[in-house]
């Protein structure tokens, strides 16, 4: 994902010094992408991202990351690019499989993608006919993604309509002049979001996310339940994180405690589920298991249907 200063405007095209992953939380959506990479080349693969290599290489911040698990110092011992990538492949998954899931047992065929950074799911997997997949982000992060998967040659699997704007603008009145329609079943997705974002912002989303769903619509999010996120940062995840590539993921995140989004939803009619990364570790049998000073205790994936 990618949140940064708002820019709605005219899509341009990308340069080094202007591509929306090259600082700040614009950078994770290349550590998510590296992440899906490794994954990728894994021989027990919990997911397939062939774009995603050329994310990595095409930015100069990441151009030197690992991509497959044999470049990286120490493999899977490695907390970031071991543990840490594993995770956000097995995350890679989950969502997958909701998504397709959704939108085959609901029958909705829009999608929407909350900041969705180099997400390649539009190109990816195999979506019925007649969905329609809405990439909300800023302007020059989509620029740089169009500007990669066009080398590429890269073919969507499904109609996909960019929606640049920021998710701190009214990014709901440009995705409905998008084209996305309130009154059909829809499939939302916030991944690797909510917890950049300031408590108020989530409850906006969440509401926001309410107000444009019709009945048999879903959603899937990630959020950090943590009262002090501090108590992890000397956690081997964060710590290599920091030492290998530069990114402080807690200076990144918001610090204040989080909104019951998931009761809010439920108080409005929603049926809602709450898991934590390790539920589905042992379901597929590969993935990050609980360990000490454990960064992702706190993680939790939550999922929600409105009848």
């Amino acid at each position: 994902m990618s949140t940064a200063p708002a820019n709605g405007g005219h899509v341009a095209a990308p340069t080094h010094q202007d591509t929306g992953v090259e600082g700040g939380v614009g950078v994770t959506a290349l550590l998510v992408a590296a992440a899906r990479a490794i994954e990728t080349h894994r021989h027990d693969a919990l997911a397939q991202d062939v774009f995603a290599e050329h994310f990595v290489r095409a930015a100069p911040a990441s151009a030197g990351w690992p991509t497959r698990l044999q470049e990286a110092p120490d493999g899977d011992a490695n907390p970031l690019w071991g543990r840490f990538a594993r995770y956000f492949g097995l995350r890679t998954r989950v969502l997958d499989d909701f998504l397709l899931q959704s939108v085959h047992t609901a029958g909705a065929r829009q999608v929407v993608l909350l900041g969705a950074g180099l997400d390649t799911r539009a190109f990816r997997l195999d979506w019925p006919a007649g969905t329609v997949v809405h990439e909300i982000d800023r302007a020059e992060v989509l620029a740089f993604k169009h500007q990669v998967l066009d080398g590429v040659r890269a073919t969507a699997k499904a109609a996909r309509v960019p929606v640049p704007v920021d998710l701190r603008a009214d990014w709901s009145t440009a995705l409905t002049d998008s084209g996305f329609d309130p009154a059909a079943p829809s499939v939302w997705l916030a991944e690797g979001l909510l917890f950049y974002l300031p408590a108020d912002a989530e409850t906006s989303l969440i509401a926001t996310v309410d107000r444009l769903s019709t009945p048999g619509s879903a959603l899937a999010y990630e959020v950090k339940l943590e009262p002090d996120l501090l108590t992890y940062r000397d956690s081997p995840l964060y710590t290599a994180t920091t030492r290998q590539i530069g990114i402080d993921l807690l200076d990144l995140f918001a610090k204040e405690p989080r909104p019951d989004s998931a009761g809010t939803l439920a108080s409005k009619g929603w049926s809602t589920s709450v898991h934590t990364p390790f539920d589905f570790t042992h379901r597929h049998g590969r993935g990050p298991l609980p360990e000490e000073n454990d960064a992702l205790a706190g993680n939790r994936w939550v999922f929600a249907n409105k009848p």
